[in-house]
């Protein structure tokens, strides 16, 4: 039976090999540039301790020279307006779990099934638990989780300078939370069983694949803009309106919502997932013979008591979000899975 899904299979194993390799040939050499690069700048040695510093200055004084984290903030933007656009083209990555599951999930069963070759399978004295169990267990399954894995490796790798560089792990260009580290094993498998699943209910191929591509989408989506969020409750932290003090981005936090809140509490300015719509107002002359400034009407347009909120994941909860996402996806994977055995073993002829 392993030897005969190997036969079936090998196709498609040597396409991903294959894809892995451009993959590779693509990602070692200006994976490698960006690294080189990234040491040079002295990013390395600087990041670090930016990182640990919570709030900076809007605008340094431009006749003093630039604290740590100004100059570090210096390098790291000219670090990504050099190197960014690689970050951007990696979105296209979002989809490599999808082409797995249309193009292994769904066509494992429904394939057999709508060219009826899994009575011949059944007729050599292989139960329907096994042909599905080493189908969709043995090296398919594994196959394409051991490729998912080295994929997440290498894109993890590659992207480590962009992802301090921008100190926006969480949500930096090019969506970096969903190409790296342990969601795209758990993307992948949950791509598999859908397409597999599908494939078992519809029991053709095509219709199999366009079930898994808008269930696929739908799921992701879901999870990224509702549930990811939410998997924790948010920190808080506030800034004073009056003065020019704003939360330092190299800090690697997620903020999901930010703007200007009265002293009732209610939002003046702002909304939510990442909209950074501070206020900050002028100091107000120490001297009362100084010259009017814009400080007394700023300080109208909100009213006395208001100040800037930032509701925020640290970036210390990234793994621990990586596992929560990832242990979803799976969950849902297994489910799929052993409803398609059930199927399987009970609705198909």
């Amino acid at each position: 039976m392993t030897w005969l899904v190997w036969r079936q299979h090998r196709k498609q194993a040597l396409f991903a090999l294959l894809g892995l390799a451009a993959l590779a040939a693509f990602m070692v050499p200006t994976g490698l540039q960006m690294h080189d690069a990234f040491r040079r700048a002295g990013l390395d040695d600087c990041l670090p301790a930016a990182a640990r510093v919570e709030s900076v200055r809007v605008s340094p004084d431009p006749e003093q020279p630039p604290d740590a984290v100004h100059a570090c903030q210096e390098l790291a933007d000219q670090f990504t307006g050099r190197y960014g656009s690689l970050g951007v083209a990696g979105v296209l990555l979002w989809f490599l779990p999808l082409l797995a599951g249309m193009f292994w999930g769904a066509p494992l069963v429904a394939r057999e099934v709508e060219h009826g070759t899994h009575r011949l399978v059944w007729t050599q004295g292989v139960s329907r638990r096994r042909w599905a169990l080493v189908k969709l267990g043995g090296l398919v399954g594994g196959g394409v989780v051991l490729a998912a894995a080295c994929y997440a490796l290498l894109v993890t790798w590659w992207r480590a300078p962009l992802d301090q560089a921008t100190g926006q792990r969480f949500l930096s260009p090019g969506a970096s939370f969903d190409l790296e580290g342990l969601v795209p094993v758990g993307y992948t498998l949950f791509a598999l069983a859908l397409g597999v699943f599908a494939g078992v209910l519809t029991r053709r191929t095509l219709p199999a694949m366009a079930v898994t591509l808008v269930g696929f989408l739908a799921a992701r989506l879901a999870v990224e803009l509702l549930a990811r969020p939410r998997f924790l409750a948010p920190l808080r932290r506030t800034f004073p309106v009056l003065g020019d003090m704003t939360s330092n981005k190299l800090t690697g936090d997620w903020v999901v919502r930010a703007g200007v809140y009265g002293a009732d509490g209610a939002r003046l300015r702002g909304g939510v997932f990442g909209n950074f719509s501070y206020a900050n107002c002028p100091e107000p002359p120490t001297s009362v013979a100084a010259a009017p400034t814009t400080a007394s009407p700023c300080m109208a347009e909100f009213g006395p008591g208001a100040y800037n909120l930032e509701l925020f994941h640290p970036a210390g909860r990234y793994w621990l979000f990586q596992g929560i996402e990832t242990a979803l996806f799976v969950a849902l994977a297994v489910l799929l899975l052993l409803a398609a055995v059930h199927w399987v073993r009970r609705r198909i002829a």
